[in-house]
This record gives structure tokens, sequence and C-alpha cells, in this order.
């Protein structure tokens, strides 16, 4: 059993980097590249690019050690690792290879893009080097200013375009909270923003499988333009969707699939292990339901995982919270998962180590999990 790591050229520090390049090779470069690598080019200077992800087309960038893959079969190429929290948005992130920032129009009732608008016009980075996305639905208070309605996917869009002070976003998600749009609606509100050149792709944000499906049939029947991506919420204990699904309709109709909350609100790194801290974001003000998932008898099973789960990571020589996201990049489709990281100490760590699992920690670790989903196939048999 083995789990192996590369570390980032500028030597990102984490809390535990001489633990985590202690347990990896050395590569002729002074760099720690996966065991399961193989070199691109021959001769001194190459690149090693992980097996990982073939589907994916996965492959190391020229500058980092930050991994892309495409973003479902589009061929829109996104950083394994992606950033929502524009607080951190310093030079860490974009100068590590993290080329996408996602936001959404109800994030802190658009100041979120706000703030991330001022970052990127002060930092003048190039606007072809990175990618913006951000979800519609929660617009205001009016009526009117809610929902998937072609008037406010458009004026949504519109609104948020202003707040980022940018000509277009390269995703814009539809959050499938409303049941009141038709179907043909969206699909062709969605085309539309994407032909005048306010998005260069739409996708979809909490939809299940059947809604996705009818999308793209929709699209197919009227030759409008099908959704690439869908947002969905991924960790130990929220698997069926992403590891089931997904990976049926992205092999089907080439959607992919970009996760958020890989570490289950904090609860993955132990942070409750010993009840909710006043400090946690489980004893704030709106987020009663995360305390009581917490001390539920549930809650209390998965916090026993938690613990073993951490064993297993010490052994590794990685740290919970970054065996937690390379177990989510490790899922067939997977494009991207979204980091939702409240320091910088956090962002050190998640970035400083990109891994590659090893089938036998997978078996190891979907044992003790004891959830693993299975596919129709595996439930026929």
């Amino acid at each position: 059993m083995q789990v192996s790591f590369a570390c980032t050229e500028h030597n990102l520090k984490s809390r535990s980097e001489d633990r985590l390049c202690g347990s990896s090779g050395q590569g002729s470069n002074g760099n720690y590249m996966s065991q399961g690598s193989v070199k691109t080019r021959e001769g001194s200077g190459s690149r090693q690019t992980p097996q990982g992800h073939a589907h994916m087309k996965e492959a190391i960038g020229r500058h980092t050690n930050m991994k892309y893959r495409n973003l479902g079969k589009s061929g829109l190429r996104v950083s394994c690792l992606g950033l929502g929290n524009f607080k951190l948005l310093n030079k860490i992130p974009y100068e590590n290879g993290v080329n996408l920032f996602d936001t959404a129009e109800v994030y802190a009732s658009g100041r979120a893009e706000i703030t991330l608008g001022n970052i990127i016009k002060k930092k003048g980075w190039r606007r072809s080097s990175f990618v913006i996305t951000t979800k519609i639905y929660w617009g205001g208070q009016a009526e009117t200013e809610r929902g998937l309605s072609r008037k406010h996917i458009i004026e949504g869009l519109r609104g948020s375009l202003s707040r980022l002070q940018l000509d277009y976003v390269d995703i814009v998600f539809a959050n499938r909270n409303d049941v009141n749009s038709p179907m043909e609606e969206i699909v062709r509100a969605m085309t539309f923003v994407i032909n005048q050149g306010m998005a260069m792709y739409w996708g979809t944000s909490r939809w299940s499988a059947m809604e996705i499906m009818e999308a793209y049939s929709v699209a197919r029947q009227f030759n409008l333009i099908p959704p690439v991506c869908e947002q969905a919420e991924y960790h130990y204990f929220q698997r069926d969707k992403v590891e089931v699904q997904l990976p049926e309709l992205y092999h089907k109709i080439g959607v992919g699939a970009m996760t958020w909350s890989p570490l289950a609100c904090g609860l993955i790194t132990g942070k409750y292990s010993d009840g909710v801290p006043e400090c946690s974001r489980a004893a704030m003000k709106g987020y009663q339901w995360l305390k009581e998932r917490v001390n539920s008898e549930e809650g209390r099973r998965q916090l026993a995982k938690i613990k073993e789960l951490h064993l297993l990571a010490d052994r590794l020589g990685c740290t919970a919270a970054q065996l937690a996201i390379a177990w989510c990049l490790r899922s067939e489709g997977v494009s991207s998962v979204l980091l939702g990281v409240s320091n910088t100490d956090q962002l050190l760590e998640n970035l400083g180590i990109l891994s590659q699992m090893t089938p036998q920690t997978v078996t190891e670790m979907d044992a003790l999990l004891g959830n693993k989903p299975h596919s129709k196939k595996e439930s026929r048999a």
C-alpha cells in the first residue's frame, strides 16, 4: 500500500512538508515526483507527467507542478484545484498554477464578485490565463431577481459581469433550485448568453442526473448549446452522485464534474472530534444544521472513521486534508476540486502537495469507510 506525492517547484511550506517529501523518491532535478509518473520527453529538462486519469487528459503545467484536466469533454483546461475564497487570492495560488476561481451572485450578497473583480484588476493578470465561474439563481429580494427564468439568467449575469469588472465569465452555472422555469427556456437563455459573448460555457449546479440529461436532450433537439459540467458536493460521506451517476453522464454526453466541500465543512480535518469549538463554523449563527449533524448518531460514527483516516494519513506521510483532496481527485470524471480554505496555512497545506493515490490505498479507504456506492452494472451482478 502506497501513496506518492509531487511537491511544487515553489517549495510551498505546509505543516507536514518534511514528512511528505520524505515519502517519495527524489527526481534528478531536486523535485519529488510521483512514483507512477512517466517522462514526456527524453533528455535533460524533460517534464514528468503522472499517468493518472488518461480519460481526463491530465498533464502537469509548463511552469508549475499543478495538474490540469479538461473540463468534462470540452477543450477547456482547468487546474485540478480551484479556489472559492478570494480574501486569500494573493500571488500564492495563481503563481502555483491555480487558474480556476469560483464565485456566485449570491455570495456575500454580491460582494464576493466585487472582491474578486478588484483583485484581478489590481494584479493585472492576463484575462486569457485564468478561468472565472459564477452561479445564477439567488440574485435579489424581488420575485424577478431570482430563479432561472430567461430574464434573470440574462440580467443576473450582466450584474455579475459588472461586479467582476469583466466582459465575460468562462462558465456560468445554473443552480437548479427552481421548479418554475421550463428546461427549454433555461437552455435557450444559456445559449443566448454564450452567443452574446457573456460566457464561454455553461454548466449546472446541484442538478440531478435526470435534469442534466433533459437539458442535453433539449439542446440537441433544438440545436442549442448543452452544459459541459456539473458542480456537486463530494467527500467521504457524499459519494453516490459523483461516483455512479456523473461518470455515466461523462461517458454518454461529456459532462464533467467540478466538486466542492472536499473536507465536509471541516468535519474531515478532525476539528469536531472533541465537540464543537466556539470559533468553528458549526458554532456560528445560521449553521445550526452543521452542529446537529456533528452531534447526531451518524455524525459520531463518521467522526470515528475520520480518526482512523487520520492514522492512515500519518502512516502515508500527509495531512488528513491532503488525503481527502487526493481521494476526491482520483474519481473518474472529476475535472477540479474547489477549495474553501479560510486561512493561508490551509491554502499552503492544500496547494503544497498534489498526490497520486495507489489502488491499494483506495481499497483500504473504501473498506474503512464502508460506503462505496455500486454502479447499476455491479448491482445487477
